[in-house]
């Protein structure tokens, strides 16, 4: 049986949500934008199918939820529900950002990874608030689009070696199916981080944690700063321009006849 595909969807979105990174539009007083990363340069940071193993697939996502689109049905976690619904509505330019999800065999598990970079005070502030919205957040029901819907109890864990890194346990049952998913958000300087695992009728905790930590692992090897900095990262792939080669030009009759 496949994972079902709402859920699947729906899963993935609350894990970019709960990234934070609040409204796209801001104060035209806001502080002057520091130099971040672009998308191609986050890119060589997120997970491949060689980075978890043999029977992972990448597979192609949007680089985020489409804002201004239709509110996502979800009622509980108040503060969590309100950051989805104002993503959900809001309009204006999206936050730098970059995003890979990996299915292994028929869909299960599915990992979510998202990168997306902010000037450091408006990253603080987003990320405290998805912090707390995580904390607060004990059980959420998200519509699955169809007849039926799903309530998750959600739980803190710790999926990585940061004891501070927020991350919970989502765990419900569709259709007599039982879900269940790991969510975690870190921090790298001016970049942050969404880690989601999602599996159906399991809960492997120790695989989660094992693959949040890859993750983590190539972030730091790639930008060159350490989870949990609030300086921005030093080392960021270089984007090479992609060029237009130089036509050679070719020899007039004349000219032939002088070689």
């Amino acid at each position: 049986m496949p994972f079902p595909r709402p859920i699947h969807v729906l899963a993935a979105a609350t894990a970019v949500v709960a990234v934070a990174l609040g409204p796209a539009v801001r104060p035209a007083s806001a502080a002057p934008a520091e130099t971040l990363p672009t998308a191609d340069q986050l890119k060589p940071a997120l997970l491949t199918p060689a980075d978890l193993g043999p029977g992972y697939t990448a597979i192609s996502v949007t680089q985020s939820p489409s804002p201004g689109g239709n509110q996502t049905p979800v009622t509980g976690c108040a503060a969590l529900s309100a950051l989805i619904n104002m993503h959900a509505t809001q309009t204006g330019p999206q936050v730098t950002h970059a995003a890979v999800e990996l299915d292994g065999p028929d869909g299960n598990p599915m990992v979510t990874q998202s990168l997306a970079a902010e000037s450091s005070d408006r990253l603080t502030a987003d990320f405290k608030n998805a912090t707390d919205a995580l904390k607060s957040c004990h059980s959420i029901t998200f519509e699955a689009g169809t007849q039926d819907s799903v309530t998750f109890t959600v739980s803190p864990v710790t999926l990585g070696d940061r004891k501070d890194a927020p991350a919970v346990h989502l765990d419900g049952t569709l259709a007599g199916v039982q879900l269940n998913g790991y969510v975690g958000i870190e921090r790298f300087g001016t970049v942050a981080m969404l880690f989601g695992y999602f599996e159906r009728q399991g809960s492997n905790e120790q695989t989660a944690s094992m693959q949040y930590r890859t993750a983590v692992a190539k972030v730091e090897r790639t930008l060159g700063t350490h989870a949990g900095s609030t300086t921005a990262p030093t080392a960021l792939p270089t984007t090479v321009p992609t060029t237009v080669p130089t036509a050679v030009p070719t020899a007039t009759a004349s000219e032939a006849k002088r070689v």
